[in-house]
C-alpha cells in the first residue's frame, strides 16, 4: 500500500519504485541518484535482492526508463551498481542517454574480499545527461587539493611568465571516500548505506539550491539529507517501512508515526566481532581461567 508524506519541498513516497515512479510527472526532475538493489544476495530487512539475472535486469529497463521520463532535459543521472551489473546497465544507457564519466568509488576494507578471486574494492558509477551540450556542472563547488601545486610548489614553466600549479583542480573519476562504519555519526541500520561525501559531491556538482533530486531508492535517505542541507528539493521512493522511518526522521517530515518509533538506534550490520574485541574477550576468557 502506498503512503505519502510531504512538506513543501520534500516528499517521500512509501511504496514500490515503478509505481511510484508512474506517478511523477514528465521532466520534472533535475537531478536523479539511483542505487538500487544489486542482486547479490543482500539481506534489507527481510526483503532479498536475489533474483534471476535476466528478471534483475528486465526489471531494471523498466524504473530506468521511468528515471529518464522524468529528468528534465538538461538533467543529471547517476547510476551506481555492481561490477558484475554495470557492463549490462552502461550497454542499455549508453544508447538513451550520454555517457560522461565512469566515476570509480574506492573504499577500504577490514577484512578479506576474496579468497579464490581479486576481491571488488570499489563500486562503478555512471555518470550520464540527456543533452551533452547543456546539463548542471558546478565545477568550482568541488575543487579538491591538487598536490602538485600545493604539497610540492612545483612551478610551470610552460607559461609566460612561469606561474605556480594551480592548489586547487576537479576532481578525477577515482574517488576514495571510506564506507560508512559502525562508530560513525552518520551511520544507519542498511546493509548498503553510501556516505554522505559521496553523495555531496554529486549533488554540489549537479544541481543548484531549489533544484529538485530524486532517489527511486532511498535506503538510509542520504540523498535526501544532504540534498536537504545544501537547499535542494527531494522526492524520495522507499518500499521498506523500517527505512521510510529513517527517511521521515532524517527529513524531519510530519508523519503517524510515534517519536519512539522514529528514534534512531544503532545496530551493527554483521554479527561478527572486530579483532579488537576478539582479542578482548581472549584475555577475558583467559584471565578467568586462571581464577578458578
Amino acid at each position: 500500500m502506498r503512503a505519502d508524506y510531504k512538506t513543501d519541498d520534500h516528499h517521500i513516497i512509501h511504496g514500490s519504485a515503478l509505481e511510484s515512479l508512474e506517478s511523477i510527472e514528465d521532466q520534472s526532475v533535475d537531478m536523479v541518484f539511483v542505487d538500487p538493489p544489486y542482486n547479490i544476495g543482500k539481506d534489507f530487512d527481510g526483503i532479498h535482492d536475489r533474483v534471476d539475472e535476466v528478471e534483475y535486469l528486465e526489471a531494471c529497463w523498466l524504473w530506468l526508463s521511468e528515471c529518464i521520463r522524468v529528468l528534465k532535459p538538461n538533467g543529471t543521472f547517476y547510476l551506481m551498481n555492481s561490477t558484475q551489473n554495470m557492463p549490462h546497465l552502461d550497454l542499455w544507457c549508453r544508447e538513451r542517454m550520454s555517457i560522461l564519466s565512469r566515476i570509480v568509488w574506492t573504499y577500504d576494507s577490514s577484512g578479506v574480499q576474496a579468497k579464490k578471486y581479486f576481491g571488488s574494492m570499489y563500486e562503478p558509477i555512471l555518470h550520464m545527461v540527456m543533452d551533452p551540450k547543456k546539463y548542471t556542472f558546478n565545477s568550482s563547488d568541488i575543487l579538491v587539493e591538487a598536490k602538485t601545486g600545493a604539497k610540492r610548489g612545483l612551478i610551470d614553466y610552460r607559461k609566460d611568465p612561469p606561474q605556480p600549479y594551480n592548489t586547487k583542480k576537479i576532481p578525477g573519476n577515482v574517488w576514495d571516500f571510506a564506507r560508512v562504519r559502525f562508530k560513525m555519526h552518520e551511520y544507519e541500520n542498511h546493509p548498503s548505506q553510501k556516505p554522505e561525501a559521496l553523495m555531496e559531491r554529486l549533488v554540489l556538482a549537479s544541481s543548484n539550491p531549489g533544484d529538485t533530486v530524486l532517489d527511486p531508492f532511498s535506503g538510509t535517505f542520504t540523498t535526501a539529507a544532504v540534498a536537504k542541507r545544501l537547499g535542494r528539493r527531494t522526492i524520495s521512493i522507499e518500499r521498506n517501512e523500517e527505512y521510510v522511518k529513517i527517511g521521515l526522521r532524517r527529513l524531519e517530515i510530519p508523519s503517524h508515526y510515534k517519536p519512539d518509533e522514529l528514534q534512531k538506534i544503532k545496530k551493527r550490520k554483521t554479527n561478527n566481532r572486530s579483532k579488537k574485541q576478539r582479542e578482548k574477550n581472549s584475555i577475558e576468557q583467559a584471565v578467568l581461567k586462571l581464577e578458578l
